[in-house]
C-alpha cells in the first residue's frame, strides 16, 4: 500500500527530505528566469499602447506651420523692399540706368498698389492676376539690373568708370544690393508657389530647406518662410557666394542661386579692385 503511495516504509517521500516545503510545481515563468521577465513587461507594454485611443493619438501630433495652412505673412516687407529697389534705381548715375529710366518705378509702383489693394495686410489668396503682375515686376527688375551691371563692368574694363572711389562704390553698391532684392523677390515669389500658395499648403515639400525646418522644437510652432527670411538667403549668398544655413532642394533654386553668386563675385571683385587702385 505504501508503494502504490509512492511513501517508502520510513514514511518519507523518495527523493525529498523531511525539511522540504511540498508546493506546487514551477511555472514556465519562474523557469524562464529574467528574461521572461523582461519579456512580459515588453509585451504588457505593447498592449497598453495598443489599447490607446485613435483620437488621441491623432491629436498629440504636432504638424509644422509651413506644413499647414496659415494666416499668411504680412505685405509690408515686400513693399519696403520694392520701394527700396525703386530708390536705389534712381541713385545710379545716367549713364549707368537702363532706357527707359521711368519702366522701372511704373512697373513697381503698379504692383505695390496692386498688393495693397488684393492684400491689405496679408497675402492669404492666390490670385492669378496679381502673381503675373508680380512676376513682371521681378523681370523687369532683373533686366533692369542686370543691364546696369554690365554698363557699369564695361566702363571698369574700358578704364572709363570714373577718377573717383565714390564714384565707383556709390553705383557699385546700388547695383548690388538691388541684385540682393532682386533675387530676394524671385525666391519668395517661386519657392513652393509663392506666398499664398505657401500660407494655403498647397505644395507640401519645400525648394529651400530653412533651418527652422529641420529641428521642431528649436523654433516657434507657428514659424513659416517669409519675405525677411528670403531677403537673408539672398544676401548670404551674395556675400558668401554659396548657401549657408538654407539649402536649396528644388533644381530650378540652384540654377538661380548660381548667377546670383556670379554676379555678386564680379561686382565686388572689379568695384573693390578699381576703387582701391584709383
Amino acid at each position: 500500500m505504501c508503494d502504490n503511495l509512492g511513501v517508502d516504509e520510513g514514511g518519507k517521500t523518495p527523493g525529498r527530505s523531511v525539511g522540504d516545503n511540498v508546493g506546487p510545481p514551477e511555472t514556465p515563468w519562474e523557469e524562464g528566469g529574467e528574461s521572461n521577465r523582461r519579456e512580459h513587461h515588453v509585451l504588457g507594454d505593447l498592449e497598453r499602447f495598443l489599447t490607446v485611443p485613435v483620437n488621441s493619438l491623432v491629436g498629440s501630433v504636432v504638424v509644422p506651420a509651413w506644413r499647414r495652412s496659415t494666416r499668411g505673412e504680412s505685405v509690408w516687407p515686400v513693399r519696403g523692399a520694392v520701394l527700396a529697389a525703386i530708390a536705389l534705381q534712381f541713385a545710379l548715375p545716367h549713364r549707368y540706368a537702363m532706357p527707359p529710366r521711368w519702366l522701372f518705378p511704373a512697373v513697381g509702383v503698379a504692383v505695390t498698389v496692386a498688393l495693397w489693394v488684393a492684400h491689405p495686410r496679408r497675402i492669404t489668396k492666390h490670385t492669378p492676376v496679381l502673381r503675373t503682375l508680380s512676376v513682371a515686376l521681378i523681370v523687369v527688375m532683373s533686366f533692369s539690373n542686370a543691364g546696369s551691371g554690365l554698363r557699369l563692368i564695361t566702363a571698369l574694363l574700358g578704364g572709363h568708370a570714373g577718377e573717383s572711389a565714390g564714384g565707383l562704390l556709390l553705383p557699385g553698391g546700388a547695383i548690388w544690393l538691388t541684385n540682393v532684392i532682386v533675387f530676394a523677390m524671385w525666391y519668395w515669389d517661386l519657392d513652393r508657389g509663392g506666398p499664398a500658395a505657401r500660407a494655403n499648403a498647397m505644395r507640401p515639400y519645400p525648394d529651400f530647406l530653412f533651418a527652422q525646418m529641420t529641428v521642431d522644437h528649436l523654433s516657434r510652432p507657428d514659424w513659416t518662410p517669409e519675405f525677411i527670411d528670403y531677403l537673408y538667403l539672398s544676401f548670404t549668398n551674395a556675400t558668401a557666394f554659396s548657401p549657408t544655413d538654407t539649402l536649396p532642394m528644388a533644381r530650378w533654386a540652384k540654377l538661380t542661386m548660381m548667377p546670383q553668386s556670379t554676379v555678386s563675385l564680379c561686382l565686388v571683385a572689379l568695384v573693390i579692385a578699381r576703387a582701391v587702385n584709383i
